[in-house]
């Protein structure tokens, strides 16, 4: 009964899909210590020091008893680009995704805290130190692409997650085996080479690791690939067979903010900070500062000036 009254809220809420899974290790051959030990992690030290609570969601919520995982599409048509602008990834076109979800998940958390008035559930949206993808994939919300994205078959893999850790006992769904095949088109199209194997990705290489989460300076040999892209990359997205027919987002928040599915370098280059923090405020895009920004565009600029190769 608890289970698809669950469900039922969820879709009441506006996701688009949602799984469950039984609480407990997700992580059982240690892949994610593996890949820490090869530094492919780049910059992002704090998946180190909360490994363990990733591999195991009862370290987060001791007495967790099932995990709850919802999907919200955020596709949206791609604008016409501008000349003399840079490229933003999709997800960052509308409002900040971790503020438009935070409502409705915590609203979905509240029936399940109802169920059981002792305890709290504890909700993430890529905020907190759980796996997610690994979670989406268990709960049979979608399977790992090769591009280490969450792919569902009829939204692709422009979905944004969130996932509630809950003492609640509930049915769980079926995980989703991965349906890639024998295709490799995101791996081929990486600008970078940063998908060194199927759902393994060197953050050291990608995109947009370096142009959302380096807050130092880009290596030499990477700025080139950057092409014009901004902020984020969408290329491994952009090819994958499954993102074709992905429907527009229903979700206003998540629709292209004027002018900002692609940037004007010159407004970016000439921006002072009051009026980064003015015209960003609610973006995603407000995350790096206006110092990374104008790194971005810097590179982007370079990109453009340099002849083809």
């Amino acid at each position: 009964m608890h289970t698809q009254a669950v469900k039922a809220r969820a879709a009441e809420l506006g996701f688009d899909a949602v799984g469950i899974a039984e609480a407990g290790p997700i992580d059982p051959d240690d892949r994610l210590g593996g890949w820490l030990a090869q530094g492919y992690h780049a910059g992002m030290t704090w998946m180190e020091h909360t490994k363990s609570v990733r591999q195991d969601v009862r370290a987060k919520l001791p007495g967790a008893r099932s995990v709850v995982v919802v999907a919200r599409n955020y596709h949206a048509p791609r604008p016409p680009g501008q000349p003399g602008a840079g490229r933003v990834s999709r997800y960052a076109w509308g409002r900040d995704y971790h503020r438009a979800l935070a409502k409705p998940l915590r609203a979905l958390a509240q029936l399940l805290d109802a169920f059981d008035p002792k305890s709290r559930s504890y909700c993430s949206i890529d905020t907190g130190p759980v796996a997610e993808r690994a979670w989406a994939q268990r709960a049979g919300v979608g399977w790992f692409g090769k591009n280490a994205m969450l792919i569902r078959e009829g939204l692709g893999s422009w979905c944004f997650l969130g996932t509630i850790i809950t003492k609640v006992v509930l049915e769980s769904d079926t995980p989703v085996e991965e349906r890639c095949g024998t295709c490799r088109r995101c791996i081929d199209a990486c600008p970078t080479g940063a998908i060194i194997a199927p759902g393994l990705i060197d953050a050291r290489r990608c995109i947009a690791y370096h142009t959302v989460e380096n807050r130092g300076e880009i290596p030499a040999d990477i700025r080139p690939h950057f092409g014009d892209w901004l902020f984020g990359c969408d290329t491994c997205q952009d090819v994958c067979p499954w993102n074709r027919r992905a429907p527009t987002t229903s979700l206003k928040d998540f629709r292209p903010r004027p002018g900002n599915a692609s940037l004007d370098l010159e407004m970016l280059e000439t921006m002072d900070e009051p009026a980064f923090n003015k015209r960003f405020e609610g973006s995603p895009i407000r995350r790096i500062g206006l110092s990374g920004i104008q790194r971005n565009a810097s590179i982007v600029r370079c990109n453009a000036a340099a002849p083809p190769q």
